[in-house]
Order: C-alpha cells, then sequence, then structure tokens
C-alpha cells in the first residue's frame, strides 16, 4: 500500500472547489456499494443538487433525509461504501457536505481509492435500497475489489455538524496519481448530505490518433477551469460538462451586468455595443488545434449573452501558475473565435472557415456580452504537442 497522501482541512472555500465534481451523478458517478442505507440511501451523495431539508417528513423507516444516512450501528464495525467515479482522473480535493445533518452526522470519515480496470469490476446492482443492509452476497462479491487495502486519500478525520458555519468540510489530496474508484468509509456510523471529489479528468491520450477529432475542453478528457469574472447563477466549470445541460442552473450563468446603458444598440450585425463583458478561462485537456465550435444555449430563452468570442494562447505550467496568481491580468491572447451573435435556447455551431487561429493552443479564454449564461461549449479539434 502507497504512503497515505497528506491532508488539509480549510475553514473557508479553498481553490480546488472550482475544479470538476468527478464524482456527480450527472457525469455518470455511481454507488456501487453501502454497508447500510436504512434512513437514506448513498445515492444521494452524488446529486448535483444542494441537500433540502423538509420538516415533519417521514418514511416507514424514520426521518426523511437527503442523503447517506446509516442505522445508529449496533455491531462490530463501521459503515462504508464504494463509488465509482463518473471521469476518472486526478484528486486534488475532496467536500464533505453534513448539511441539516446535526445530531445525526457521521462524527469521522477516512478517504480511499483504486485505480481499477472495467474488468475488476462485477457487482450487484443495487435499486431502492432505503431501509435495508448490504446483503451477504452483495458483501462476498465487494469482498473481491480488497477495497480495504485502497491506498488512503484520506486518514480518519473529525467532521462538523450540518449547521450553516460548518457544513461544508474540504479537504485537500496530495496526490498525483489517476483514479477510478473511491471507498468513503464513516465512523461509525451516520450521515452524510452530499460527497464531492474535486479533480481534473485524465484520459490516455496515446491512444488517440493525430487524425482523431477530439472535444479538446470536456472535462472528460481533462479540460478544467482556471478562472472567471462572475459566477453568480452558475460556475463556469458546468461548460465542459458530460451530455447537454439538465437546466439553467447546469449551465454558466452570471449576474446581470450593472454598466450596461439605459438603452441598448447594435450595430449592423446585431451584436450589442455595450462596454462590458464577463469571461471565463480554462486548461484544454490537450493542446490542440481547434478546427469547430459548439456553443450551447439550451434553458436560456431569456437570459441568453448577445455575443461570444474565444481567444486562445499557449501556456507551460509555470506560466499558467502565474497568470492565475495575477487573476489573468495582461495577458496577449490570440483570437480564434471574433465576436459572434449567439442565440437563446439553440446549439450553435461554427464551422473551421469562421475561425481565425490556425495554431495549437493550450489555454482559451471565454468572452460573453454583455452577460448573461451558456450552457456548454464544445472546442472541436486535432490533439497536438504544445509547439
Amino acid at each position: 500500500m502507497a504512503a497515505p497522501s497528506l491532508e488539509k482541512e480549510f475553514c473557508s472555500p479553498p481553490e480546488f472547489i472550482q475544479m470538476n465534481n468527478l464524482a456527480s451523478e450527472t457525469v455518470g458517478g455511481k454507488v456501487l456499494f453501502a454497508t447500510d442505507d436504512w434512513f437514506a440511501p448513498a445515492e444521494n451523495l452524488l446529486k448535483k443538487s444542494d441537500p433540502e431539508f423538509k420538516p415533519g417528513l417521514f418514511t416507514d423507516f424514520g426521518k426523511w433525509m437527503d442523503g447517506w444516512e446509516t442505522r445508529r450501528k449496533r455491531i462490530p464495525g463501521h459503515d462504508w461504501c464504494i463509488i465509482q467515479l463518473g471521469v476518472p482522473g486526478i484528486i486534488y480535493g475532496l467536500e464533505a457536505d453534513t448539511r441539516f445533518f446535526t445530531g445525526n452526522y457521521a462524527p469521522r470519515i477516512s478517504i480511499q481509492a483504486a485505480c481499477l480496470a472495467e474488468e475488476e469490476i462485477t457487482i450487484i446492482p443495487r435499486g431502492d435500497k432505503t431501509g435495508t443492509a448490504a446483503s451477504d452476497q452483495e458483501y462476498n462479491v465487494v469482498e473481491k475489489l480488497k477495497s480495504e487495502n485502497w491506498d488512503y486519500l484520506l486518514k480518519m478525520t473529525e467532521l462538523k455538524p450540518g449547521y450553516p458555519e460548518t457544513s461544508h468540510n474540504y479537504f485537500q489530496v496530495s496526490s498525483q496519481q489517476r483514479w477510478t474508484h473511491i471507498r468513503l468509509n464513516i465512523y461509525p456510523d451516520g450521515g452524510i448530505a452530499r460527497f464531492k471529489v474535486y479533480g481534473v479528468g485524465q484520459r490516455d491520450w496515446t491512444s488517440c490518433s493525430l487524425n482523431s477529432l477530439e472535444d479538446l475542453l470536456s472535462m472528460a478528457n481533462g479540460g478544467v477551469c482556471l478562472g472567471f469574472s462572475d459566477a453568480h447563477f452558475g460556475h463556469p466549470r458546468n461548460l465542459i460538462g458530460v451530455g447537454r445541460a439538465d437546466d439553467m442552473g447546469d449551465g454558466w450563468e452570471t449576474a446581470r451586468r450593472l454598466d450596461r446603458p439605459p438603452i441598448l444598440k447594435a450595430d449592423s450585425k446585431g451584436i450589442l455595443q455595450v462596454p462590458g463583458n464577463e469571461w471565463t478561462i480554462f486548461r484544454l485537456g490537450h493542446p490542440g488545434l481547434i478546427t469547430h465550435i459548439e456553443i450551447d444555449t439550451n434553458h436560456f430563452k431569456g437570459n441568453a449573452p448577445n455575443s461570444c468570442k474565444i481567444d486562445g494562447c499557449v501556456l507551460t505550467p509555470k506560466e499558467e501558475e502565474e497568470k492565475i496568481k495575477q487573476n489573468w491580468k495582461g495577458h496577449d491572447w490570440k483570437s480564434v473565435l471574433p465576436v459572434t451573435q449567439i442565440h437563446p435556447h439553440k446549439r450553435q455551431f461554427i464551422e473551421h472557415t469562421s475561425l481565425t487561429l490556425q495554431e495549437v493552443v493550450s489555454h482559451v479564454k471565454i468572452t460573453i456580452a454583455p452577460d448573461g449564461g451558456v450552457s456548454r461549449i464544445r472546442l472541436w479539434g486535432f490533439p497536438r504537442p504544445p509547439p
């Protein structure tokens, strides 16, 4: 077993929370096994939505809770579950959200991880597990994974109760390995509302030919958000999510800018003449030559931006680190897509003939004007080594 990674607990939200949640149900994360789901099933851990509390609502098994809650343990041992990441990758941070679990939260957790091949996984489908515990058959199947021997990302650590000021428990992970599965241990029992695994997707690019057209920006291919100007209603990391957006909350949406003119005017191409804009910056999953762009404003019917432009550049890891510290001020970009009008609730495809840069880029800056929401952006192109 590898030596445990170092971990650090945060009192305020750390930078890693703008990374992708590799375990979310929206990207394919799923629970494969849980020792006990008596009050509430472990699948709730992976919901994208914030946890809810419904006073006075009870099930046949006890108080309805929006999270994973096991019964009060009256046998030896502790409770645990196995989570398959929707997007395998490098993990930079963890969040255990105990919201609304006050007198019934899990007092301690530890996190283990493994990188498993698909052929190593044989799991019994779970179905509705509320009010049940794992069967002998389920234990026999999961024992083959030998998860008790997986590497520790987080050693046993105390959690805080689910009051507003203490519910978000953040932990930094110092591991550069690729992981596919997580074992979440709670000691000895109790509840957690949400569990998030923040990181960067990692795929094997050696199996990808230079002529393979790929979405270089997708989180599944390793794209990650590095900064933004505003995320009032929705984080820009949603732009690179898997599949189309479920709703407006599954996109990037900014507040309405206060520097909008009292009366708006547009040029002959329909581009509003406004002083301000909003932006977000991403590192591509692999440097490449962008040939096609998709801008999807699905669900944004009365609040899509008027226009969008995309710029690109090539940065080394050290240069990227410096730019993040400077909040990207004064950086020189090359135009990939000039200012282009976009439309509400629509997928807009832009061919290579409209693109202005025929060079390899590793980073992109997406700018919308004056403000509003976009659900997804796809940057299709050919992977290339950086110049």
